[in-house]
C-alpha cells in the first residue's frame, strides 16, 4: 500500500520498516518474495522480551509463525489477488462487511503504529543513554523516567518537524538508519555470539524445558508480543500480484521467510540469554549490554558504546518513517469522507501537517504513561501490549472478512487461494483465530517477570485504553458528513456499487474516476455467480 498517494501502497508496517515496491507480473521470484518479508518484518528492538525464557523462546518464536505468521499470509495473499484495485486491508473488510468495518480496520492499523510508537522513542532514549559509559551510568540514566520522557518527547517532535519538509527527507532518514541500526547491529549480533559461543565464555542461558508451563499464564504474557513482532505481512501481500505462479511459488515463499525469521529472533535471543544473566534481563537494555559484554569478553569494550550509536542511527531513521507513513495511509481512506477537510489539507511539500499534529498528541499523552508506572521497562511492556491487542482485532476483522468473501464471491477471480480447497479454508481460518484470541487474551495480564505496580491499574490501562482506541473509529464514522469528502479522490468502487450499474452511473462513488467496460463485467461476473449460488 503507498501511503503517499494510495491506501493500496502504504510503505510502513507496524514495525516501521518501509516496503519494497515492484512493479509487473513476473518480475518478483519466489526467492524475491522470501527476502521482502524477511526484511520487513525482522527487527533486533523486542529480542530482550524473549531472552527470558531461554532456549524455551524457540517454542515460541515457532508456535507463533504456525499459529500467526503462516495462515495469516495465506489468508492476506487469497485476499490481496482477488482485490487488486487499490485500498488494502480497507477494501477487503469493506467488501465484506461495507465500509464502516472497513474504515475501522484501516484506522486500527494507524492506531496499532501510534500506539506501538512510544516502545520505539523509549528503546531510542535507552540507546542514546549507552553511547556514554560507564555503565552504572548508561544504566541509571536509561532507567530514569523524566530522561526517558524527556528525551522521547524531543525526538518525536524534531522528527515531526523534519517531516514537514518533505518526504524525501524523511525517506533519506529511514533508508540510512536500517542499514546502520538493524543490518549491521544484526549480523554482529549474531556473529559475536557464535564465537562468544564457540570460545566457552560465560554462559549465561536458561536451560529449561523446551515447552512452558501452560498452567502458570502470567510467564508467557511476554510472548505474546511475538505476534507483534511478525505483523506487516497484511502490507506485503499486495506483491504477490507481481509473482509469475503465486499459488505455487508464494506458500514456498511463505516458508523459506518463516525458516530465515525464526532462525534469526531464535539466533539473537540465545545470543542475548547467553551473555546477560537472566535475572538481569531489561526488555529496553538487555539488547545494549549484550553488545557491551560481547566486546568486553575480547577486549573491546568501548566497541558496544560504537553499536549503541549505530542502533540510535536506526532508531532514528524508523521513527523518521513513522511518524508519516501510518498517517497518509489513512489519510488516503480518510478522503472518502471519513476525516473532516480540515485534516486532509497538505502543506507545500504535500505533508499532512494536521494529521500529524493530531498523532503527535496521541503519542505525547501516551507517553505520559511513564509518569503512572513504577518503572520505565513497565510503560514500555504495557505499550507493546496495547499495541498487540489493538493488531490482533484487525487481524480477526480481516480473517472474518476472509470466511465471508469465500461464501459470497465464490466465482471471483482469484489469483492466488489458500491450499487445500475447503478443508484448509477451515484448517488455515481456525488455526489463525484461535491463536490470535490465545494471544490477545494473554496480552491483556500483567507479566510476571516485570515490576508493573498495581495488577488493578495495569491490566485497567491496557482495557480502558483497547476500549477507546476500537470505539473512535466507529464515533468518526458515525458523525461522518458528505462534506468530507474529497471530491478529487480517486477510489475504485466496491463491487457491490458496481454491480448492476451502468458505467457512467458507477463515478457517484468514486468522483473523477471512470472505469472501463471490462472492470464492470468482471464485478457483474462476481454478482451472477453469487446469485447463482444463493449466497449474498
Amino acid at each position: 500500500m503507498n501511503r503517499s498517494s494510495r491506501a493500496s501502497e502504504a510503505p510502513v508496517t507496524p514495525s516501521g520498516r518501509k516496503k519494497i515496491m515492484s512493479t509487473a507480473k513476473g518480475t518478483l521470484t519466489m526467492g524475491a518474495m522470501a527476502v521482502l518479508i524477511t526484511t520487513s518484518i525482522l527487527s533486533l528492538r523486542g529480542l530482550p522480551s524473549e531472552a527470558a525464557y531461554g532456549v524455551q523462546s524457540i517454542f515460541y518464536y515457532l508456535f507463533a509463525a504456525i499459529v500467526f505468521l503462516l495462515p495469516f499470509s495465506l489468508v492476506c495473499a487469497e485476499l490481496a489477488s482477488t482485490y487488486t484495485q487499490s485500498g488494502g486491508l480497507y477494501r477487503w473488510v469493506s467488501e465484506a462487511f461495507g465500509p464502516r468495518w472497513g474504515w475501522t480496520a484501516m484506522y486500527l492499523e494507524w492506531q496499532t503504529i501510534v500506539i506501538w510508537f512510544p516502545t520505539v522513542l523509549m528503546f531510542g532514549a535507552a540507546s542514546l543513554a549507552y553511547i556514554f559509559w560507564p555503565e552504572s551510568f548508561d544504566k541509571a540514566l536509561a532507567s530514569n523516567k523524566y530522561y526517558t520522557l524527556v528525551v522521547a518527547m524531543l525526538m518525536y517532535w524534531l522528527a515531526t518537524l523534519n517531516a514537514f519538509r518533505g518526504q524525501r527527507s524523511a525517506n533519506l532518514l529511514s533508508t540510512c538508519g536500517g542499514l546502520v541500526g538493524t543490518i549491521i547491529p544484526g549480523v554482529a549480533l549474531i556473529v559475536l555470539g557464535i564465537v562468544y559461543a564457540c570460545l566457552g565464555r560465560t554462559d549465561y542461558l536458561a536451560h529449561v524445558s523446551f515447552f512452558p508451563d501452560f498452567g502458570n499464564m502470567g510467564t508467557i504474557v511476554l510472548a505474546a508480543s511475538i505476534f507483534l513482532f511478525y505483523a506487516g505481512i497484511e502490507l506485503q501481500a499486495v506483491h504477490i500480484n507481481d509473482m509469475r505462479d503465486p499459488a505455487r511459488e508464494y506458500p514456498r515463499s511463505v516458508f523459506l521467510a518463516m525458516i530465515i525469521i525464526v532462525a534469526v529472533y531464535a539466533l539473537g535471543t540465545l545470543v542475548i540469554g547467553m551473555v546477560v544473566p537472566n535475572q538481569n534481563i531489561d526488555l529496553l537494555q538487555s539488547l545494549l549490554v549484550a553488545y557491551k559484554g560481547l566486546w568486553a569478553s575480547f577486549g573491546l569494550g568501548w566497541l558496544g558504546n560504537v553499536m549503541a550509536l549505530l542502533i540510535m542511527v536506526g532508531v532514528v531513521g524508523q521513527i523518521s518513517a513513522l511518524v508519516t507513513g501510518p498517517a497518509t495511509g489513512l489519510m488516503a481512506v480518510a478522503q472518502s469522507g471519513y476525516l473532516p477537510r480540515g485534516l486532509q489539507k497538505v502543506n507545500k511539500n504535500g505533508v499532512n501537517k494536521p494529521l500529524l499534529l493530531v498523532e503527535g498528541a496521541f503519542v505525547s499523552l501516551l507517553c505520559l504513561v511513564l509518569i503512572v508506572l513504577p518503572t520505565v521497562e513497565s510503560a514500555y511492556q504495557i505499550m507493546s501490549q496495547m499495541a498487540t491487542i489493538i493488531y490482533l482485532i484487525m487481524v480477526l476483522i480481516i480473517y472474518a472478512a476472509f470466511i465471508r468473501l469465500r461464501r459470497t464471491s465464490p466465482g471471483r477471480k482469484r489469483g492466488f487461494r489458500v491450499p487445500g480447497g475447503k478443508a484448509g479454508e477451515i484448517v488455515v481460518s481456525a488455526l489463525g483465530i484461535l491463536g490470535a484470541l490465545a494471544a490477545l487474551v494473554l496480552s491483556f495480564l500483567p507479566p510476571s517477570q516485570i515490576a508493573t505496580g498495581s495488577p488493578a491499574v495495569y491490566v485497567g490501562i491496557i482495557a480502558v485504553g483497547v476500549a477507546l482506541f476500537v470505539a473512535i473509529p466507529l464515533i468518526v464514522y458515525s458523525k461522518r458528513k458528505p462534506s468530507w469528502r474529497n471530491p478529487a479522490a480517486h477510489f475504485y468502487p466496491f463491487d457491490w456499487q458496481i454491480e448492476g450499474c451502468e458505467p457512467s452511473q458507477v463515478s457517484q462513488w468514486a468522483p473523477g474516476y471512470e472505469p472501463t467496460e471490462e472492470q464492470v463485467e468482471e464485478a457483474e461476473t462476481g454478482a451472477i455467480a453469487r446469485h447463482a449460488t444463493g449466497k449474498h
